[in-house]
């Protein structure tokens, strides 16, 4: 199901039929480093990580991460979305593309449209987001999004930033 649409890009929810996108994104070099091993190697383990985090996540929350989809190609080359962790006080947004998509804009425009989309949607008035310390490309994009470092918490073990974004700041 198609969830938003801007100039160069489609937001749907993923299914079991994106497991060959999701083992390829979840493999990319930046992902594992930044993001974190999910253990999926193959198309099996693709589909259970897609029910146990997309298809779930749409079930709990009635939102979750996004695939999206590069209008002029028709290829899914992101994802991108809202996560809720138990360890935070509420939703983080997250993002992530396929290598030969950096660069190009798409993350900043598939995360403004999604922060639009939560704040009308689902009433956000206020997200956070987690990135590992040395994921300084991550961070300045959060910074051109609107969020604010708001200090380095230990979550799943692991040393993390913690950036803020609030609907009535500047």
């Amino acid at each position: 199901m198609e969830i938003l649409r801007t100039e160069r890009l489609a937001l749907r929810e993923v299914t079991r039929d994106d497991a060959p996108f999701i083992l390829e994104l979840l493999n990319t070099p930046k992902f594992i480093k930044y993001i974190g091993d999910r253990g999926v190697r193959d198309l099996g383990d693709a589909v259970k990580y897609i029910d146990e985090r997309y298809l779930a996540s749409y079930t709990e929350n009635g939102y979750g991460l996004y695939g999206v989809i590069e209008l002029a190609s028709g290829k899914l080359i992101g994802a991108c979305g809202f996560v809720r962790r138990p360890s935070l006080p509420g939703p983080d947004i997250g993002f992530s593309l396929l290598p030969e998509y950096e660069g190009k804009g798409y993350g900043f425009e598939s995360a403004s449209a999604v922060m639009e989309y939560g704040r009308d949607q689902f009433g956000f008035d206020r997200l956070l987001a987690i990135t590992s310390l040395d994921n300084d490309a991550s961070g300045k994009l959060l910074g051109k999004l609107g969020f604010t470092l708001s200090g380095v918490e230990e979550i799943g073990g692991e040393q993390l930033k913690i950036f803020a974004w609030r609907a009535d700041l500047p």
